[in-house]
């Protein structure tokens, strides 16, 4: 199956932590909780009339992040070709967790059913999210 999400990939950043009293509270940063309330919402309208899956899966992971506009015309061609490719922050471990976490129960029982991973991060105009799922 595969499915490709037009949304812009977001880390996963560190959580917070209120407290009260002897309870602490700890959640996601609001950037982050939108971003995965976001991509849930959408894997949920691909996902309708789908099953999940709920056994062994492999999974491929492709983000695609905006260019930084500082750059010349001819860099910004370089990097939306794939000549070059993104090697600054957020870390991909990152954007894999936010995602992740994201679509846990909508595409997928619980992650871990994922026992083949593969990730990468490239740059375009259109930022969005590109997953393959397989059946092992």
């Amino acid at each position: 199956m595969e499915l490709t999400f037009n949304i812009e990939p977001q880390q996963q950043e560190r959580p917070r932590a209120t407290g009260r009293g002897r309870f602490i509270r700890v959640y996601d940063p609001p950037k982050t909780a939108k971003f995965k309330r976001e991509l849930k919402q959408l894997a949920r309208l691909e996902m309708q009339g789908k099953d999940k899956f709920d056994s062994a899966i492999s999974v491929t992971i492709r983000f695609f992040r905006r260019v930084q506009k500082s750059i010349s015309k001819k860099e910004h061609a370089r990097r939306t070709q794939g000549h070059v490719r993104p090697i600054v922050k957020p870390d991909l471990d990152n954007y894999i967790k936010s995602t992740l976490d994201a679509l846990n129960g909508i595409i997928w029982t619980d992650d871990a059913t994922i026992v083949e991973l593969n990730t990468s991060k490239w740059y375009a105009d259109d930022p969005r999210i590109e997953i393959e799922v397989k059946e092992i």
